[in-house]
Protein backbone atom coordinates (compact mmCIF):
# COMPACT_ATOMS: atom_id res chain seq x y z
CA UNK A 1 0.00 0.00 0.00
CA UNK A 2 1.42 3.37 -0.97
CA UNK A 3 1.66 6.35 1.28
CA UNK A 4 -1.28 8.67 1.26
CA UNK A 5 -0.84 11.86 -0.72
CA UNK A 6 -1.46 15.03 1.16
CA UNK A 7 -0.81 18.73 1.18
CA UNK A 8 2.49 18.68 -0.80
CA UNK A 9 0.78 16.88 -3.69
CA UNK A 10 -2.08 19.36 -3.79
CA UNK A 11 0.35 22.28 -3.59
CA UNK A 12 2.36 20.79 -6.47
CA UNK A 13 -0.78 20.59 -8.58
CA UNK A 14 -1.63 24.21 -7.77
CA UNK A 15 1.94 25.25 -8.60
CA UNK A 16 1.74 23.46 -11.96
CA UNK A 17 -1.40 25.40 -12.83
CA UNK A 18 0.01 28.70 -11.53
CA UNK A 19 3.33 28.44 -13.34
CA UNK A 20 1.52 27.46 -16.52
CA UNK A 21 -0.73 30.48 -16.21
CA UNK A 22 2.23 32.81 -15.67
CA UNK A 23 4.06 31.23 -18.61
CA UNK A 24 1.03 31.95 -20.77
CA UNK A 25 1.03 35.62 -19.80
CA UNK A 26 4.74 35.99 -20.55
CA UNK A 27 4.41 34.01 -23.77
CA UNK A 28 1.75 36.43 -25.02
CA UNK A 29 4.23 39.30 -24.74
CA UNK A 30 6.94 37.36 -26.55
CA UNK A 31 4.62 36.05 -29.26
CA UNK A 32 2.69 39.17 -30.26
CA UNK A 33 2.33 42.00 -27.74
CA UNK A 34 5.86 43.37 -28.09
CA UNK A 35 5.80 42.78 -31.85
CA UNK A 36 2.66 44.88 -32.09
CA UNK A 37 4.03 47.67 -29.90
CA UNK A 38 7.28 47.95 -31.85
CA UNK A 39 5.30 48.55 -35.03
CA UNK A 40 3.82 51.71 -33.55
CA UNK A 41 5.61 55.06 -33.70
CA UNK A 42 8.06 55.18 -30.78
CA UNK A 43 6.06 57.69 -28.67
CA UNK A 44 2.92 55.57 -28.99
CA UNK A 45 4.77 52.34 -28.23
CA UNK A 46 6.41 53.88 -25.17
CA UNK A 47 3.11 55.26 -23.88
CA UNK A 48 1.35 51.93 -24.44
CA UNK A 49 4.03 49.94 -22.61
CA UNK A 50 4.05 52.45 -19.76
CA UNK A 51 0.29 51.95 -19.42
CA UNK A 52 0.67 48.15 -19.46
CA UNK A 53 3.30 48.32 -16.73
CA UNK A 54 0.89 50.28 -14.55
CA UNK A 55 -2.19 48.14 -15.21
CA UNK A 56 -0.33 44.86 -14.65
CA UNK A 57 0.11 45.78 -10.97
CA UNK A 58 -3.21 44.29 -9.93
CA UNK A 59 -4.30 41.58 -7.47
CA UNK A 60 -5.14 39.05 -10.17
CA UNK A 61 -1.73 38.97 -11.84
CA UNK A 62 0.31 39.58 -8.70
CA UNK A 63 -1.64 36.86 -6.90
CA UNK A 64 -0.84 34.34 -9.62
CA UNK A 65 2.79 35.44 -9.98
CA UNK A 66 3.80 35.75 -6.33
CA UNK A 67 1.37 33.07 -5.14
CA UNK A 68 3.06 30.57 -7.44
CA UNK A 69 6.44 31.79 -6.21
CA UNK A 70 5.38 31.13 -2.62
CA UNK A 71 4.24 27.62 -3.54
CA UNK A 72 7.49 26.99 -5.41
CA UNK A 73 9.52 28.14 -2.41
CA UNK A 74 7.64 25.82 -0.06
CA UNK A 75 7.78 22.89 -2.46
CA UNK A 76 11.50 23.30 -3.11
CA UNK A 77 12.12 22.34 0.51
CA UNK A 78 9.99 19.18 0.34
CA UNK A 79 12.43 17.05 -1.73
CA UNK A 80 15.25 17.93 0.63
CA UNK A 81 13.27 16.30 3.43
CA UNK A 82 11.61 13.52 1.40
CA UNK A 83 14.10 12.75 -1.38
CA UNK A 84 13.18 9.07 -1.46
CA UNK A 85 9.63 9.79 -2.65
CA UNK A 86 8.71 9.43 -6.34
CA UNK A 87 9.23 12.58 -8.37
CA UNK A 88 11.35 14.40 -5.77
CA UNK A 89 13.87 15.49 -8.38
CA UNK A 90 11.16 16.98 -10.58
CA UNK A 91 9.67 18.86 -7.65
CA UNK A 92 13.05 20.39 -6.81
CA UNK A 93 13.73 21.21 -10.46
CA UNK A 94 10.33 22.85 -10.85
CA UNK A 95 10.82 25.07 -7.82
CA UNK A 96 14.27 26.19 -8.89
CA UNK A 97 13.12 26.85 -12.45
CA UNK A 98 10.27 29.08 -11.35
CA UNK A 99 12.12 30.92 -8.59
CA UNK A 100 15.34 31.52 -10.55
CA UNK A 101 14.10 31.61 -14.12
CA UNK A 102 10.83 33.45 -13.64
CA UNK A 103 10.79 35.39 -10.37
CA UNK A 104 14.48 36.33 -10.21
CA UNK A 105 14.71 37.25 -13.89
CA UNK A 106 11.64 39.47 -13.53
CA UNK A 107 12.97 41.28 -10.46
CA UNK A 108 16.55 41.68 -11.67
CA UNK A 109 16.11 42.14 -15.43
CA UNK A 110 12.59 43.18 -16.45
CA UNK A 111 11.47 45.40 -13.57
CA UNK A 112 14.51 47.75 -13.69
CA UNK A 113 13.92 48.28 -17.41
CA UNK A 114 10.26 49.01 -16.70
CA UNK A 115 11.24 51.61 -14.12
CA UNK A 116 13.65 53.26 -16.55
CA UNK A 117 10.94 53.33 -19.21
CA UNK A 118 8.46 54.87 -16.77
CA UNK A 119 10.82 57.82 -16.28
CA UNK A 120 11.07 58.44 -20.02
CA UNK A 121 8.87 61.04 -21.70
CA UNK A 122 7.28 59.35 -24.75
CA UNK A 123 8.11 62.27 -27.02
CA UNK A 124 11.67 62.78 -25.75
CA UNK A 125 14.27 63.25 -28.52
CA UNK A 126 16.19 60.20 -27.38
CA UNK A 127 12.98 58.18 -26.94
CA UNK A 128 13.15 56.23 -30.19
CA UNK A 129 16.65 54.88 -29.57
CA UNK A 130 15.91 54.04 -25.93
CA UNK A 131 12.66 52.35 -26.94
CA UNK A 132 14.41 50.09 -29.47
CA UNK A 133 16.94 49.06 -26.85
CA UNK A 134 14.21 48.47 -24.29
CA UNK A 135 12.19 46.24 -26.61
CA UNK A 136 15.23 44.19 -27.62
CA UNK A 137 16.54 43.61 -24.09
CA UNK A 138 13.19 43.33 -22.28
CA UNK A 139 11.87 40.83 -24.81
CA UNK A 140 15.02 38.69 -24.62
CA UNK A 141 14.65 38.37 -20.85
CA UNK A 142 10.93 37.76 -21.28
CA UNK A 143 11.71 34.80 -23.57
CA UNK A 144 13.83 33.36 -20.77
CA UNK A 145 11.24 33.76 -18.02
CA UNK A 146 8.52 32.39 -20.32
CA UNK A 147 10.54 29.25 -20.98
CA UNK A 148 11.43 28.88 -17.29
CA UNK A 149 7.82 29.17 -16.13
CA UNK A 150 6.67 26.70 -18.79
CA UNK A 151 9.43 24.27 -17.85
CA UNK A 152 8.47 24.62 -14.19
CA UNK A 153 4.87 23.81 -15.03
CA UNK A 154 5.99 20.74 -16.97
CA UNK A 155 8.24 19.59 -14.11
CA UNK A 156 5.45 20.00 -11.55
CA UNK A 157 3.18 17.99 -13.86
CA UNK A 158 5.78 15.25 -14.35
CA UNK A 159 6.10 15.04 -10.58
CA UNK A 160 2.35 14.52 -10.34
CA UNK A 161 2.44 11.87 -13.06
CA UNK A 162 5.29 9.96 -11.37
CA UNK A 163 3.36 10.10 -8.14
CA UNK A 164 0.43 8.48 -9.90
CA UNK A 165 2.63 5.77 -11.44
CA UNK A 166 3.89 4.91 -7.98
CA UNK A 167 0.35 4.06 -6.94
CA UNK A 168 -0.03 6.67 -4.24
CA UNK A 169 -3.51 6.48 -2.78
CA UNK A 170 -5.86 9.15 -1.61
CA UNK A 171 -4.85 11.87 -4.05
CA UNK A 172 -6.72 13.61 -6.84
CA UNK A 173 -3.39 14.04 -8.65
CA UNK A 174 -2.80 10.43 -9.76
CA UNK A 175 -6.48 9.87 -10.39
CA UNK A 176 -6.55 12.89 -12.68
CA UNK A 177 -3.76 11.50 -14.87
CA UNK A 178 -4.85 7.86 -14.75
CA UNK A 179 -8.49 8.53 -15.54
CA UNK A 180 -7.55 10.74 -18.48
CA UNK A 181 -5.05 8.31 -20.02
CA UNK A 182 -7.09 5.18 -19.25
CA UNK A 183 -10.13 6.77 -20.85
CA UNK A 184 -8.15 7.73 -23.94
CA UNK A 185 -6.80 4.20 -24.45
CA UNK A 186 -10.19 2.60 -23.87
CA UNK A 187 -11.71 4.91 -26.45
CA UNK A 188 -9.11 3.77 -29.00
CA UNK A 189 -9.54 0.08 -28.19
CA UNK A 190 -13.33 0.01 -28.04
CA UNK A 191 -15.01 -1.43 -31.16
CA UNK A 192 -16.89 1.09 -33.20
CA UNK A 193 -20.55 0.61 -33.90
CA UNK A 194 -22.50 2.73 -36.32
CA UNK A 195 -26.23 3.28 -36.18
CA UNK A 196 -28.43 5.18 -38.57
Amino acid sequence: MGARAGLPELLALAAAVGSGLVAGVFFAFSAFVMRALVRLPAPQGIAAMQAINVVVINPMFLGAFFGTAALALILTAVPLLRWEEPGAFWLLAAGVLYLAGSLLVTVVCNVPRNKALAALAPDAPEGAALWRGYVREWTAWNHMRSAAALAASAAFSIRAARLGQAGVEGSCVPSMFHVAFRGAFRAREAPRSWTL
